[in-house]
């Protein structure tokens, strides 16, 4: 949807020099082959390679400047699950959570966008502290596989 678009294209703007990208556009088709959920989270994650991916190759061929992505960008799910809480719902969890939440995050730890609902009961605080240092473990578990996928 257009509102999915615009949060990936948001959150890949955050780790992109759009000075040294120049007058460059880049169309990314974001499907979702197999998910249980998290679709939205997994199409960031994946156009941030994708990407990422592309650039390299302009860069290579000297027909970009160096440097165009400033940081790695991934995003999970977290939630809520009968008062505890849980990394990368799949639809079931999803649908019964108390809370659900996307997070997107950059390599270096800073955040691009937070969304969070409580579908049940309101979440305090604490409970947002802990699914955010949640999502920051899941986060950082992502950029470190797309940087083994990256070479580097």
């Amino acid at each position: 949807t257009h509102e999915i678009q615009r949060l990936i294209g948001r959150s890949l703007r955050t780790v992109v020099d759009m000075a040294k990208l120049g007058e460059r556009q880049f169309i990314l088709d974001c499907d979702v082959i197999q998910a249980d959920g998290g679709t939205r989270t997994a199409s960031i994650t994946g156009a941030f390679l994708a990407l990422a991916l592309a650039v390299r190759r302009y860069e290579e061929k000297n027909q970009m400047a160096k440097g165009v992505i400033r940081d790695h960008c991934a995003a999970v799910s977290v939630g809520i699950i009968e008062g505890r809480p849980a990394l990368d719902l799949c639809y079931l969890e999803d649908s019964q959570a108390d809370t659900d939440m996307n997070v997107v995050m950059t390599g270096s730890g800073r955040f691009i966008e937070i969304q969070g609902t409580a579908e049940r009961d309101p979440f305090d605080e604490e409970q947002l502290r802990a699914l955010l240092a949640l999502a920051r473990t899941g986060v950082a578990q992502l950029i470190d596989l797309q940087k083994q996928i990256l070479g580097g």
